[in-house]
């Protein structure tokens, strides 16, 4: 481990996990892994898609688009077992007051030892699903329509005929997450004041570590720039940015921020 994240780690009182896609990515989570979508999709990978990513937004039919999320959710938000890079990474927030704000919707924090009251998903969760009008606030546990799905799922033809509606209108429905106005984000808010609320009361004598994992630039807004935020306005805050695509540090935190452009340095 680097020996300065180490010794800043060692003089915290209390640590705020910053998280980007490139935390799930080193957990073997990458939506850009040709050989792992191949595998799980081969009616794609014969339509010419190559990856996960390539899916985000593409309009297919009905039958097969869910055919795609339902495999795609249960096998990124639903599967078993432990995943040691976020082992690692409880562990070494140990004992400590801490607090965790994510892009991932993948649940790989609550599932690896992770206080689910602690961490804020802004950009949703696979584990619930709206109406995509959408025609009520409400949001739903997606867990049952992903099963009813999968129960129908066809691998020679990529389909499924489970096809799941929204429970007050009968319309469609998708995940919980932040593709488009029609989100809804209203069961993320209070863990984001929750948040705000401990930043607010953290004691004068806190040593606070602002430790960012994978926050690239597709979407600084959400993660990267917060954090940055976070350190700026809060006495004495540390901010490490692991990144190996991005780790440069702003000039005005130089005196108090950590670049690691090795990845799992952040783990190891």
């Amino acid at each position: 481990m680097n020996r300065t994240l180490r010794r800043w780690m060692d003089e915290a009182t209390h640590v705020l996990v910053a998280a980007g896609a490139g935390l799930s990515v080193a957990a073997g989570y990458d939506y850009g892994d040709t050989r792992r979508f191949a595998e799980l999709f081969p009616v794609l990978h014969r339509l010419g898609l190559r990856a996960r990513y390539q899916l985000i937004g593409l309009r297919l039919p009905p039958d097969l688009l869910w055919g795609y999320w339902s495999v795609h959710v249960n096998d990124i938000r639903f599967g078993e077992g432990p995943h040691p890079v976020y082992e690692r990474l409880r562990s070494l927030i140990g004992a400590r007051d801490h607090y965790v704000m994510t892009s991932n919707v993948d649940g790989l924090f609550e599932r690896n030892g992770f206080d689910a009251a602690r961490v804020w998903t802004p950009q949703g969760d696979y584990a619930r699903y709206q109406c995509e009008t959408p025609c009520t606030r409400e949001t739903w546990p997606s867990k049952p329509i992903i099963d009813a799905a999968l129960s129908t799922y066809d691998p020679e033809r990529g389909t499924v005929s489970a096809i799941p509606a929204c429970p007050r209108c009968g319309g469609p429905v998708f995940l919980n997450v932040h593709k488009g106005p029609e989100y809804i984000g209203d069961p993320y808010e209070e863990h984001g004041r929750r948040i705000a609320r401990w930043r607010r009361d953290l004691p004068p004598d806190a040593r606070l570590v602002v430790l960012e994992i994978g926050a690239g630039l597709s979407t600084p807004s959400v993660i990267r720039w917060p954090a940055e935020s976070v350190t700026r306005s809060t006495p004495g805050a540390r901010l490490v940015r692991v990144n190996p695509a991005h780790p440069e540090v702003p000039a005005d935190l130089a005196d108090r921020a950590l670049a690691i452009p090795e990845l799992w340095k952040a783990s190891a």
